[in-house]
């Protein structure tokens, strides 16, 4: 039946940043449809209220702290996943951050920040599970890249740099696994609802209405379109597609020149 290739009944998930945002979206998502969802953060306050998050959707989360940069921590970490729940068979690499500073303004710490969390740290995950998934001869990973993984904005030339490298990675990591029946694809979103984009969601707002006047689909996205996508890429319906970033952003990659009222 059509359904049961969404069905992730069985399957053990990783969403590293799970605990809040697109990352708390794409784990109830996946959860709802069966699977295990893990969850890791370095902030002990987001994994404890997290877990009553997950639970108002009936999903019980299996959190833990861990250092998504750290080689060591990351062993440490997936070593008590695989222990206490199971080996991974789907990591989505969510954790990231976003520096908005002009170049010239840019501290060199500040840039090698951003691209240990948003590149260097899904390369030190992805190596950790994708022996066992190899093992197995099954494993799904998806990487969480961003409109930015293919152009520029002012002052975000770290986080740029890091989703566009994490985008040609996603590439090289289908080229090296993809015969051993793992997937490795990535997810764009575009401007999302979220607590950290509410601010500047106000009507009136210049980049609110930068958004509603350049998105075709005339809206923001909402955390739940990027988890949709992501219980795509994670089942079985995808099982043929690999190497691929799949832009969640209501076409507004497709055309930065449409202007509402102008193209209707």
């Amino acid at each position: 039946m059509i359904q049961d290739l969404f069905d992730l009944k069985g399957k053990i998930v990783l969403v590293t940043g799970g605990t809040h945002g697109i990352g708390m979206a794409i784990g109830k998502t996946l959860g709802q449809a069966g699977a295990k969802i893990c969850v890791n953060d370095i902030d002990e306050a987001k994994l404890e209220s997290c877990k009553a998050e997950y639970a108002e959707v009936g999903v019980d989360v299996f959190t833990l702290k861990f250092n998504v940069t750290d080689e060591a921590d990351v062993d440490a970490g997936i070593s008590k996943i695989e222990d206490e729940v199971g080996s991974i068979d789907i990591l989505v690499n969510n954790a990231g951050i976003i520096k908005r500073v002009p170049i010239l303004d840019m501290a060199i710490s500040d840039y090698r920040q951003v691209i240990d969390v948003d590149l260097v740290a899904p390369f030190i995950v992805s190596k950790r599970v994708a022996p066992k998934m190899i093992e197995k001869g099954f494993g799904k990973i998806i990487n969480m890249c961003s409109m930015m993984s293919v152009y520029g904005r002012n002052s975000v030339s770290a986080y740029a740099s890091a989703k566009g490298g994490l985008k040609l990675l996603t590439a090289n990591m289908c080229c090296e696994w993809a015969k051993h029946n793992l997937q490795i694809n990535g997810i764009g979103p575009g401007y999302i609802a979220t607590a950290q984009t509410a601010p500047i969601r106000e009507g009136g707002h210049p980049f609110n209405d930068l958004v509603m006047t350049r998105t075709p689909a005339n809206r923001w996205g909402e955390p739940e379109d990027v988890g949709n996508a992501a219980l795509f890429l994670a089942s079985k319906a995808s099982d043929f597609v690999n190497g691929q970033v799949l832009y969640v952003d209501g076409g507004i990659l497709a055309n930065f020149g449409y202007v509402k009222g102008e193209n209707d």
